[in-house]
């Protein structure tokens, strides 16, 4: 059994703000025993006004909000999923970047948020985020965390199921799903899609949110869940601000899928015919 933490926050325009919530966060899991942190998706700037976000976003080397939780993890010896920075890549547009982070404050795998999301809501909500953000490419899976091998994805990635298929066709036993859902998609969706992708992946789902109404006018869902394999939800922190633990049981899901070989019964398909 281990025992690991979410921090559900409402991150803001100042990242020297931010990055001291995270260290905070980061001294509270610890304390509470927890073996690993994760946090959601721009957890060290949300900020919807590109051109002032553009001076505050560095490069991942010069990231003050990443060099912060490098150090807090080492002091504290916390193992660290962030879940996404919004760091300068190339050709002047941002990448989203999730970072596991280890005890001794060493990087051991990044992450490039690959679906984009670009849409117009019904509540008159647009977002395109490809205007500002070049996507990633690489499922990616990280063995030897607390949790075992990890997969890693970000908010608008939990509604692509063959991203999933990828991570456990690659072993992952944990996907994390570090997010800003809107309110509207977050009461519709959230916590149905979460479940779901557990259940047909076969895995534990860690999802760390936003939460609130943010500086910059926005208002995400919050409700941060551990999702079991069965689809049972281990924990949710709601709509409040703060860190929260859980106890995950990887062993459960080797059980689990051998009571429903899902995995080991997929098939090539090939193309759509129609009649």
């Amino acid at each position: 059994m281990t025992r690991i933490a979410l921090f559900q926050s409402r991150t803001g325009i100042d990242p020297a703000v931010n990055a001291d919530a995270l260290v905070k966060a980061i001294a509270h899991a610890a304390d509470g025993g927890a073996e690993m942190l994760f946090t959601p998706e721009m957890s060290g700037l949300l900020d919807r006004d590109a051109s002032r976000a553009r001076h505050n976003v560095r490069t991942e080397e010069d990231d003050p909000v990443l060099a912060a939780c490098r150090e807090a993890c080492k002091a504290r010896g916390i193992w660290l999923h962030l879940g996404s920075l919004a760091v300068l890549a190339e050709e002047g547009k941002f990448a989203n970047r999730g970072f596991v982070i280890d005890s001794d404050g060493e990087i051991r795998a990044t992450y490039d948020k690959i679906h984009l999301f670009d849409v117009d809501l019904p509540t008159g909500e647009t977002w395109r985020e490809s205007n500002i953000y070049r996507g990633g490419s690489d499922a990616v899976v990280v063995s030897g965390t607390p949790v075992g091998k990890l997969g890693l994805t970000i908010c608008y990635d939990l509604r692509f199921p063959q991203l999933f298929q990828r991570l456990t066709d690659a072993g992952a036993e944990v996907v994390a799903v570090p997010a800003a859902f809107t309110v509207p998609t977050g009461r519709a969706h959230w916590e149905i899609l979460l479940r779901a992708r557990a259940i047909e992946a076969g895995v534990f789902i860690v999802a760390a949110a936003q939460c609130g109404r943010h500086e910059d006018g926005r208002e995400t869902y919050g409700h941060s869940l551990v999702v079991d394999p069965w689809g049972t939800i281990a924990a949710d922190l709601r709509d409040s601000v703060g860190v929260g633990l859980a106890e995950i049981d990887v062993s459960r899901v080797a059980d689990i899928r051998r009571r429903i070989p899902a995995i080991d019964h997929r098939r090539p398909v090939g193309e759509a015919v129609s009649r």
